[in-house]
């Protein structure tokens, strides 16, 4: 079910609410941001983008593009996983496909028993979890 902006202003709001306390509670005026908040902020950005979130929370456009490539490069990192693969028996042939955010690796397997693949296909998947 597609959200409507009505349905999606409220997060919004929320954290607009959250920058406005903690600029006006702040002991110094040139305080850093605390990261709970730009991590609130950068959560925002799939749904409004880098200028609409930036625009509508007082944020600067550069700084909050900072902080979700960095947090998109902390997620990519974390997940990246050397994995070996076993040299082709005999069996069947397949062709499985893994989508790495934004690329698809494509692993081709001739003459691999499908136990094989099986265990290759978990591996991955543990190596993104």
């Amino acid at each position: 079910m597609p959200s409507t902006p009505r349905a999606r202003q409220p997060r919004l709001e929320i954290v607009r609410r959250r920058l406005a306390r903690w600029r006006q509670t702040r002991r110094h005026g040139r305080a850093p941001l605390p990261p709970r908040l730009w991590a609130a902020a950068a959560a925002l950005v799939p749904e409004h983008g880098v200028y609409g979130t930036a625009r509508a929370l007082g944020l600067s456009y550069g700084a909050l593009k900072r902080h979700v490539e960095n947090q998109d490069g902390q997620r990519q990192e974390s997940s990246t996983k050397f994995v070996e693969l076993p040299r082709p028996s005999v069996g069947g042939s397949c062709v499985i496909e893994i989508d790495g955010g934004g690329a698809i690796v494509r692993v081709r397997f001739e003459g691999v028993p499908l136990p094989e693949v099986a265990a290759f296909t978990r591996l991955v998947a543990d190596a993104r979890a």
